[in-house]
């Protein structure tokens, strides 16, 4: 049976979700208001990137990796690289999100009681919409150059979530040192492209050191960015040792996060 504070506590969130859930709407919304065809581009952008990227790499500059038949080697790099893509534009784009949420939504902080544990759920739900449009246009290109899905594709859903679970637990706790440090939030996006480049996302991780990647190993997106082209492109078990330690850190991060709220709650919400 479940404990009594547990199942407490999953109810009061049951509670909010329809705010959550209104948040998150209202996410999407914000982030093309004032434009002609508002909520189209939610669905235009991913379209238009992965066109690019195929177009760009796979016919202009022919770039490609070998092994996967004549017919798809000549997609291979793009599609090596929209699943890197997609993957860290989705990480990228909610933890710099959840860092700013509680300045962000201050007015709703004051007047709605609301969990502050709860609310950058409101941006990972808004992101995992835009990452689920993203892969469904991926998947019907993969399906239109004959490119072979596999029961390996289930162990997608599992990946997203975990990287889910530490964008949330890295971005609450940067979210709640922001309220008092300014400097996080600079600091996030000057670090974020650094990142970005130090993750085998526009290159092979193959032509790299040892040495290189004994420290690249070190990177929790690596392991998930791995993971998703182990199941996609070469459908085979990724390294399950990486992301078990990945769901360690997330869970002393997660840890570290309520830890910190919980003894800052109070004046944070007078600071907002």
């Amino acid at each position: 049976m479940m404990p009594y504070p547990l199942r407490r506590r999953l109810h009061g969130w049951r509670r909010q979700f329809p705010l959550i859930w209104h948040l998150a709407r209202q996410e999407l919304i914000d982030r093309h208001k004032g434009s002609l065809i508002g909520k189209a581009w939610t669905l235009i952008s991913p379209l238009v990137n992965i066109l690019v990227f195929v177009l760009v790499f796979s016919r202009i500059m022919g770039a490609r990796l070998e092994g996967f038949g004549a017919e798809i080697d000549q997609y291979s790099y793009s599609i090596y690289l929209i699943i890197g893509i997609l993957a860290w534009t989705a990480f990228a784009k909610s933890l710099s999100s959840i860092t700013n949420v509680f300045s962000e939504r201050a007015g709703v902080i004051t007047k709605v009681k609301l969990s502050l544990k709860a609310l950058p759920i409101s941006v990972l739900i808004a992101e995992a919409i835009i990452y689920a449009i993203g892969m469904s246009f991926f998947m019907v290109f993969l399906w239109w150059v004959d490119f072979p899905f596999g029961v390996w594709w289930l162990g997608v859903p599992v990946v997203f979530a975990l990287q889910l679970a530490f964008t949330y637990a890295l971005g609450l706790l940067l979210a709640v040192l922001a309220v008092y440090l300014k400097d996080i939030r600079e600091g996030v996006a000057v670090l974020l492209p650094v990142w970005f480049w130090t993750t085998p996302i526009v290159y092979v991780s193959d032509i790299l050191p040892e040495w290189v990647m004994h420290y690249l190993r070190l990177n929790p997106l690596y392991h998930l960015i791995d993971a998703y082209r182990e199941l996609i492109m070469y459908q085979r078990l990724p390294d399950i040792m990486g992301l078990a330690n990945l769901l360690l850190l997330t869970l002393l991060l997660a840890g570290a996060a309520f830890w910190l709220l919980g003894r800052t709650e109070r004046d944070l919400r007078d600071c907002l």
